[in-house]
């Protein structure tokens, strides 16, 4: 039996949730924090020595952190795809990224993707984002037309100020329906309406889904003043690119601590499930740090996808420990249901890794991994650039005018050497999944109708 068709028989034995569901009385609330472009070495406990992130550590200290978490694409738009629907990005229709105009827009939310709420809500959830939704700007694709029930924050994709929250002179910020305008860092803004969401939950029976997702510390890379004197007051010497990064990302960690305290003041803390990550790596040219990865955001070597990942539960979760189960975004999708007791009754590609997260005894899946990416301007001139992982092994292609390239993760971590000349059988092997991968995304249309 060959490696796809054991995937394929997994995929359909787990529509539904494969993990024992919770009594309803115990279903926990839900907070997924998702940060833009945080590199896997920006943060403190990930061997970052300019930089302080004491409550993002304290979040990986608390429960279990995963050093193997991929991003389904490096970058924004199917990252997010992926976690909202546990499906490749692609079949849902968000092969690339999703801007304001047509020319260079490079996806179109599926009319029937299922996004997470709509499954929770039949388990008894308010389901809530506060911050980037980057899936789409037309009334057919805004958040609560997609079954969340409450939006506050911005609709686009990247802000071209922190302060005034316009991209390409559009105000996108919106309360549910309703354009708003208003002053204050975009990381504060998102911070204060995530804890006056949490706060008013106390007052409400049903559980929660909030779905944090913040712009920091995607460009532009604009701190507040008082955090850049602050960082170069305590790293003398340090470069004036790295110290802007190392301050938004000093004040987007203060923010996610302003969140946790709420939950904790709250009572809520006690039976939450919080999910950190970022939805890809770092960007070395505003001065990212992906640690010895090679690479970046933007780019399908490791530096581009793998991505600081922890989850915290108390009382489920053991608290201080570290997996190397190989997992993506797309598994926060299953993951997110077993816990809430939510049924998935329709195909995904995401596999649950609550038992991983549980410190059950659980084999790495047997499947492949696929990651794409499409994108236009001369770079790319429209086309993907792609990479599976099958095993140790990770066949990929970084631009769409470059040759293959093939590493083994397990010797060669770094991606230094290139063994497509060398294993034949390995690179046709994984390029025959590569291809029927792509079959199955061709099906899917990516541009509006």
């Amino acid at each position: 039996m060959s490696r796809l068709t054991l995937f394929a028989i997994v995929a359909i034995s787990c529509v539904g949730v494969c993990d024992e569901p919770l009594q309803a009385a115990n279903r926990p609330n839900i907070v997924v924090i998702l940060v833009d472009d945080l590199g896997y070495g920006d943060l403190s406990s990930y061997g970052a020595t300019d930089m302080q992130t004491p409550h993002v550590d304290q979040l990986m200290r608390a429960g279990m952190r995963m050093d193997y978490f991929y991003a389904n694409c490096p970058v924004c738009s199917p990252t997010r795809a992926a976690l909202l629907s546990g499906r490749y990005q692609e079949l849902v229709g968000v092969p690339g990224v999703i801007r304001t105009h047509p020319e260079n827009s490079w996806g179109y939310l599926a009319p029937d993707a299922v996004l997470l709420p709509q499954i929770l809500k039949p388990a008894g959830y308010h389901s809530a984002i506060i911050g980037k939704w980057h899936l789409g700007l037309e009334p057919e694709n805004h958040p609560g037309a997609r079954g969340f029930d409450f939006f506050h924050g911005f609709l686009g994709d990247m802000m071209d100020d922190y302060y005034h929250h316009r991209r390409h002179d559009q105000n996108y910020m919106r309360r549910n329906t309703e354009t708003i305008d208003l002053s204050g860092h975009a990381t504060d803004l998102f911070t204060a309406w995530a804890v006056d969401y949490i706060r008013d939950r106390k007052q409400r029976d049903a559980p929660f889904f909030l779905y944090l997702a913040y712009n920091a510390p995607h460009t532009p890379v604009q701190p507040p003043e008082d955090w850049l004197k602050k960082v170069r007051a305590r790293e003398p010497g340090i470069d004036k690119q790295r110290a802007q990064l190392v301050a938004l990302i000093e004040h987007l960690d203060d923010g996610i601590g302003q969140v946790v305290t709420a939950l904790k003041e709250t009572g809520a803390m006690e039976n939450t499930l919080l999910i950190f990550t970022s939805d890809n790596g770092g960007y070395l040219k505003v001065g990212a740090s992906n640690g010895a990865l090679r690479g970046s955001k933007q780019e399908m070597y490791e530096g581009g996808l793998r991505v600081p990942m922890c989850a915290v539960w108390p009382g489920e979760i053991a608290p201080g420990t570290r997996s190397d189960h190989i997992a993506l975004t797309m598994d926060l999708f299953p993951t997110v249901a077993a816990a809430a007791g939510a049924k998935i009754d329709h195909e995904i590609d995401g596999l649950s890794i609550l038992p991983v997260l549980r410190g059950e005894s659980v084999p790495q899946f047997d499947r492949d991994l696929f990651f794409t990416r499409r994108e236009g301007g001369r770079t790319y001139g429209g086309k993907t650039i792609d990479a599976v992982r099958s095993g140790d092994w990770k066949l990929l292609q970084n631009s769409p005018y470059e040759p293959l390239e093939l590493y083994n993760l397990k010797d060669d971590p770094l991606e230094k050497n290139n063994l497509i000349d060398k294993r034949p059988k390995i690179r046709q092997r994984l390029s025959a999944a590569q291809r029927r991968q792509i079959q199955r995304s061709g099906r899917v249309p990516w541009q509006r109708p």
